[in-house]
């Protein structure tokens, strides 16, 4: 058996729409990310999804929250699930993070994480989902960098083409099969 993992951005922030790194700040929904959220739960509720997990962070949290309000579907929060964290360039405009990415790969920001310590985090996560919920279809609901993590480490991306990834990648979603028993790709 395997899990079915299905995962979705947080939606748009104030720091989104400002053009700023958020990294781990909490991050509030702006008015279009809570419109994206109530989206979210229109393409989602229906989905048979049976969990739904998101990084701790506010804007991830609140995306889930809002999407699956009235719902029986149960939603928890793990920080192995968090942006990565962008240490002195928190809060600073994207347009100057986004021509770094490449160099802390596997070297942390100054202050912070690197790209690489997020795949281990997310790893992680994935080893004891695949341990805990065989047979299921579960939604994550979580950053930029946990979906890089997942294209590299369940669809065999490299994570250097992820980090220089042009905007404008966003879509509706994109869906994983994750193997019973799946040990982290080497990502301990």
């Amino acid at each position: 058996m395997t899990v079915q993992l299905v995962y979705e951005t947080h939606a748009t922030t104030t720091d989104n729409e400002a053009g700023l790194a958020t990294g781990w700040r909490p991050g509030e929904l702006s008015e279009a990310g809570r419109r994206q959220a109530r989206e979210l739960g229109d393409r989602r509720r229906d989905d048979g999804i049976d969990a739904v997990f998101t990084s701790d962070l506010a804007r991830a949290v609140d995306t889930a929250r809002i999407a699956f309000a009235g719902t029986a579907v149960p939603l928890y929060e793990d920080a192995r699930l968090r942006e990565c964290d962008y240490g002195h360039f928190t809060g600073r405009p994207v347009a100057e993070l986004a021509p770094r990415r490449s160099r802390h790969i596997a070297e942390p920001f100054l202050g912070g994480q690197s790209y690489r310590d997020v795949l281990r985090a997310t790893a992680g996560f994935l080893r004891e989902l695949s341990a805990e919920r065989d047979g299921t279809r579960v939604l994550l609901v979580a950053h930029s960098a946990n979906r890089w993590a997942l294209a590299c480490l369940l669809g065999g991306a490299d994570l250097r083409d992820m980090v220089d990834e042009p905007p404008g990648w966003w879509r509706p979603g994109w869906e994983y099969t994750l193997p019973t028993g799946w040990t982290g790709g080497g990502f301990e």
